[in-house]
């Protein structure tokens, strides 16, 4: 049992890490590499990436890789065992189950990711839970999980409890994964690779892109959502639109 658990996490371990480092990489090379500049993404962050920073962050991904591994390894034992609502087979319900059932994770994982990141902001809880990440002041794809033991801890007993609460399809499981690898690392790359008139129209307007969590790492009250703005709206904690006023305007040209 114990043998079977160490070898799950190691695994697990692996993938989580491959999928970081390939995600965080390709749009570190695409955004950063060479002069810096792109022609069809918006600069966000001051600065080039220093070393320094880089090293930083992807020393707590690793470390947040890590815990990540060790909760998903405890989701498949349970599965293993049947203590879970993870299942396999495939019905006709299925296809419109599936889709709706990762976009109530995704709400989930949004809420709960909302409220324990404004509360890592409070004063007595910032220094031990959630200052290693915001040492990246201008964050790099490199900063997707560039989190403390504390903050990833957080993070990781969530998708233990939603695999216990939600039943899932294993195939929507991955897909969740991978989104969120996915979606943390673009919020995080310093560039915003969306066109501005999708930022002004209803995409952007209910879901987060680095334009959004860029405002937070610069402004530490405000935008604390991971996907949606729900949160942000309905708490009065959403500033999208007051640091780019040009993104509120009604017209779909980009911006300059």
């Amino acid at each position: 049992m114990i043998s079977s658990f160490i070898v799950t996490t190691v695994g697990l371990f692996a993938i989580i890490a491959a999928r970081y480092f390939i995600f965080a990489g390709f749009f570190h090379w695409l955004l950063w590499v060479g002069d810096g500049q792109s022609s069809w993404a918006r600069k966000l962050a001051r600065r080039k990436p220093s070393i320094k920073i880089i090293r930083h962050e992807r020393k707590w991904s690793l470390v947040a890789s890590g815990i990540y591994a060790v909760a998903g390894a405890i989701v498949i034992e349970r599965w293993k065992s049947g203590g879970t609502q993870l299942y396999t087979d495939l019905q006709l319900a299925d296809l419109w189950y599936i889709p709706l059932s990762m976009i109530v994770c995704l709400f989930l994982h949004d809420t709960w990711f909302y409220w324990s990141h404004r509360a890592m902001h409070h004063p007595k809880l910032f220094e031990a839970t959630h200052r290693t990440h915001h040492i990246s002041h201008d964050p790099t794809p490199w900063a997707a999980f560039s989190f403390s033991p504390w903050e990833s801890l957080s993070g990781a007993v969530l998708l233990p409890a939603i695999a216990v609460i939600v039943p899932l399809h294993v195939g929507a499981a991955l897909s969740l994964l991978t989104i969120m690898t996915f979606a943390s690392v673009l919020n995080h790359v310093g560039w915003e690779v969306f066109p501005d008139k999708w930022i002004r129209g209803l995409f952007g307007r209910h879901l987060i892109t680095a334009t959004h969590h860029n405002v937070h790492h610069h402004d530490y009250d405000v935008n604390f959502g991971l996907y949606f703005r729900f949160w942000d709206k309905v708490m009065a904690t959403d500033a999208m639109e007051t640091r780019y006023p040009h993104l509120s305007d009604t017209d779909t040209d980009t911006a300059a």
